[in-house]
Formats: structure tokens, C-alpha cells, sequence
């Protein structure tokens, strides 16, 4: 075993690249660390409650088959052996997915959804299923069925959400890698919470299937972890043309972890934009998004701070939100009085809707697009903060005033994440450095269409200039 992997404990904080290393090398075996990671989530997951379902048989099932594989000198996938935490909107067969909802309590699918088909196919094995508001409806991590899932900095506030269980699990080094979904913030707001990073992925290139909406590209599926490289790889495996999607993009990821790893900032053109949305920012948080550019331009990247005006995102988003819930869940109106305040409020407000709002929130993201196009013909590189606001209290739905300026609705400040979902653009969140309270910020890279490898080059870079711890002081 190798000298640097002493114990169970280190076993189940490794991160997958080293760990896929180490199960390669037969320094470790997948059972082991199966084990090692089922009995940390079980002694350490309590105050934290990221994961709703444990999926112990099928995951040691799954290690038996990986361990054979290894000692039969089989062919191995870029995740052979690695765990993996599959957010509880997302279909897993055999192993219980409830969406956060109570109406699907005993819900027991019988096949997986493409993502986690992919994963199994590239060596994953699946140990867990993580904490989701219901049906992902909500930037806090809390439902009527598991309760809410609490920040490992500090576990009297918000994991952020809606891939909260995921980005919880990973700050505890309860998991290596965290599968979630993305449709106005939904990877990277909790990745900002929790010091992590996550991945929206350019739409079309990661499945979302099964799905009702299947020329969505508003929603999409993408990877987390600890590292830019981890997500680098996970990228790998789940990205990639699928026939089942008529947005599917012909384009392969493989790869991407050496592209990644060969990535130099050096000439790169950097815009830094203190706020896209126009919802205000907290001084504090600005100033470390500001600073985490600036470490660039030490490393040779060429940085301006700039300006660029998406605030029409605000008005259109919950437009186009509103119609895509409603369109979601067009077959369960019928029970919209056992839903969550949260899910029910949104669905109500795509009834409210009219076609004229409709038309001008489509309007609106075409002027977007053509701004964000003007922007990337100057600058290879987005730099933004990604939440205004620094955690706050679990027991809060949503945070209402910005720098004392009062939210409208309970989506408004994630509207830095939700603006960049309108143009489809790769948007990862990379820890930015800790705020005078000792907590993660995230700052948003941004690159054009399909430059996942710049997005992940950039977030290495940064955790490279900014050292973050990658796991929450009282889980180390």
C-alpha cells in the first residue's frame, strides 16, 4: 500500500485522480475503498445530512466486480474503482431516488439515467445518493423527506443548493466526486458555499436523460469535486454525443484531464467583472474574486477589470424558469397541494404566465447572447464572483437583501449563476480564497462554447495561486 495512504480514514479523503492512480497500481483495492468511504459516510455524515441513501449492496457488489477486473489484468476505465455520489434527482437502478419529493418516498427506478450508465461504463462505482431540494427546486438544500443538509464549515448555515448534498459530502471528504445538475446555479452555488468546485458543462454536451424536456438546454448534468483536475476527469467519462438527445453535441471530452494539466494562463486575456446581474455584491466577497483575477496576471495572463451587462437575465430567467417547471411538471398538477412551498410557488407562477412574457424573456437572451459573443471576441476568459452573499443560516430560504437592497423573489440572488445559464457558456465555480468569517468564496470562469478545457485550466491555475483547504477544517 502506499506510504501516503495509511489508513481507512486517508483512504476515504483521497481524491479520484489519485485514488483511480492508486487502484490502477494495486496499491489499493476497490473494496477497500468501498469500505473506507461507506464507514466514513456512516460515522461522519450526521451533523452535515449531504446523504439521503446509502447504497451499500450494490456498491459492494460493484467493488467485487471492479477488484476481479484489476487482479485479471482487464481493461480499465478512467474511473475504475472510484466512488461516486449521484444526486437525488437523478434515476439509479436498483437504488432508491426520491427527487426530494414525498411523492416518490419509495420511488425504486429500474434503470439508470445516461450520466450514471456513463460512469458505470468509465469504472465509478455508485455508494450514494445525495440531499436535493424537491425535484431541485431551490438554492438551499432542504426537503420534507431528509430534512436539510448543513455547510461543513460551519454547520449552522446554508450548503447552498440544489446539488447541496453533493457539495457537503465532498467539503466533508465524505465522497471524491459528486454527479448534480445545473439550471440556474444549481452546481455552482454550492460549490461556492461549500469551497468545491463544479462544472455547468456547455448544454449538449452531457445527457439529461430520462427527461420530459428534451430540447432543454437550459438544464444540464455535470460533475463536482474537490479539484479542477477531479472534474477534469469526471468531465471525460459523462461527456460525449448521446442518440437518445437532439441537442447532443458530436464532441468527445477524452482527454481533458492532460489538457487540463498542459493549460498555461500565460497571454491568456482575462476580463474581470465585479457583477453581471446587477443584484449588487458584498464588499468583501468582490474583493477576493478581484484578487483571485489579479493572482492571474502574476501568472502572465493579460487582466482587465471590465464591464459586462446581463442584467436583462434577471427579468427573463424566472420567465423561462417558470414555463420549464411548468412543462415539467404538466402531469402532476393534480397533486401540486402535496408539493413543497418551494416547487408548488413555481409552477403557480408558470400558470400565471403570459405568451408576450414569454416572447420578451426569449428576446432578452438573444440581446444577451450578442453581448456575450462581443465580450469573447476581447477576452478568452470570464472571471466573475459567483454569489453575492456569503452562506447563510440553514434555517433561512433564501437570503433577502443584497448590501441592504431587498430581493424580489426568493431566486433573485443566484442571479450572477443565472445569467451565464442563459448563454450557455461553460461557467465553472473555483474557490476564490476564505472571507473574514473563515468561508469559501467562489469566483465564476467562464469561457465561449466548448472551452471546458480553458474553464478547468483556469480553475487549476487558481487553486494552484490561491491555495484553499479542499476539505472543511472539522472534517480533515
Amino acid at each position: 500500500m502506499n506510504s501516503s495512504v495509511t489508513s481507512a480514514e486517508d483512504l476515504a479523503r483521497l481524491d479520484a485522480v489519485a485514488l483511480a492512480a492508486a487502484i490502477r497500481s494495486r496499491q489499493v483495492s476497490p473494496r477497500e475503498v468501498v469500505e473506507a468511504v461507506i464507514d466514513r459516510i456512516e460515522r461522519r455524515d450526521g451533523p452535515v445530512n449531504s446523504i439521503c441513501t446509502i447504497a451499500r449492496e450494490q456498491a459492494r457488489q460493484a467493488a467485487l466486480a471492479a477488484e476481479a477486473a484489476v487482479m485479471q489484468g482487464a481493461p480499465l476505465g478512467p474511473l475504475h474503482g472510484v466512488p461516486v455520489g449521484i444526486k437525488d434527482v437523478t434515476p439509479t437502478a436498483g437504488i432508491r431516488t426520491t427527487f426530494g419529493s414525498k411523492l416518490y418516498e419509495t420511488n425504486i427506478p429500474a434503470a439508470d439515467a445516461e450520466v450514471v450508465r456513463r460512469l458505470k461504463a468509465a469504472g465509478a462505482i455508485v455508494v450514494a445518493k445525495t440531499n436535493t431540494p424537491e425535484f431541485a427546486a431551490g438554492a438551499n438544500t432542504f426537503n420534507e423527506l431528509f430534512g436539510v443538509t448543513r455547510n461543513p464549515w460551519d454547520t449552522r448555515l446554508s450548503a447552498g443548493g440544489s446539488t447541496g448534498g453533493g457539495a457537503a459530502a465532498l467539503a466533508a471528504g465524505l465522497l471524491p466526486l459528486a454527479e448534480g445538475t445545473d439550471f440556474g446555479g444549481s452546481l455552482r452555488v454550492p460549490a461556492s458555499f461549500c469551497g468545491v468546485v463544479g462544472l455547468r458543462p456547455t448544454p449538449g454536451l452531457t445527457p439529461m436523460r430520462p427527461g420530459v424536456l428534451p430540447w432543454d438546454s437550459l438544464r444540464v448534468s455535470g460533475p463536482m469535486a474537490r479539484t479542477a483536475e477531479d472534474v477534469a476527469l469526471m468531465m471525460g467519462a459523462i461527456a460525449g454525443p448521446s442518440a437518445e438527445s437532439p441537442i447532443s453535441l458530436p464532441v468527445s471530452m477524452d482527454g481533458l484531464l492532460d489538457q487540463v494539466r498542459r493549460f498555461s494562463v500565460k497571454g491568456l486575456k482575462v476580463g474581470y467583472v465585479d457583477d453581471v446581474s446587477g443584484v449588487g455584491i458584498e464588499g468583501g466577497i468582490a474583493s477576493l474574486c478581484r484578487r483571485a483575477a489579479h493572482a492571474l496576471a502574476d501568472a502572465g495572463a493579460i487582466v482587465e477589470e471590465t464591464v459586462l451587462d446581463l442584467t436583462d437575465g434577471t427579468e427573463a430567467f424566472p420567465v423561462l424558469r417558470g414555463a420549464a417547471v411548468l412543462l415539467t411538471h404538466r402531469s402532476r398538477m393534480n397533486q401540486i397541494e402535496q408539493m413543497g412551498k418551494n416547487l408548488a410557488g413555481n409552477i403557480r407562477y408558470g400558470q400565471s404566465l403570459t405568451l408576450a412574457q414569454v416572447v420578451e424573456a426569449e428576446a432578452a437572451r438573444a440581446r444577451l447572447w450578442e453581448r456575450t459573443c462581443a465580450f469573447f471576441s476581447r477576452f478568452d476568459v470570464l472571471l466573475t464572483p459567483c454569489v453575492p452573499v456569503p452562506p447563510f443560516p440553514v434555517e433561512q430560504n433564501h437570503p433577502t437583501h443584497i448590501g441592504g437592497r431587498p430581493m424580489k423573489s426568493y431566486i433573485d440572488w443566484i442571479a450572477p449563476t443565472y445569467v451565464l445559464t442563459l448563454v450557455g457558456v461553460p461557467t465553472a465555480s473555483v474557490p476564490a480564497g476564505l472571507d473574514g468569517n473563515g468561508l469559501p468564496v467562489g469566483v465564476q470562469v467562464a469561457a465561449p462554447r466548448l472551452a471546458e478545457a480553458t474553464v478547468l485550466g483556469v480553475a487549476r491555475t487558481l487553486q494552484q495561486l490561491v491555495p484553499v483547504p479542499t476539505i472543511a477544517p472539522g472534517f480533515r
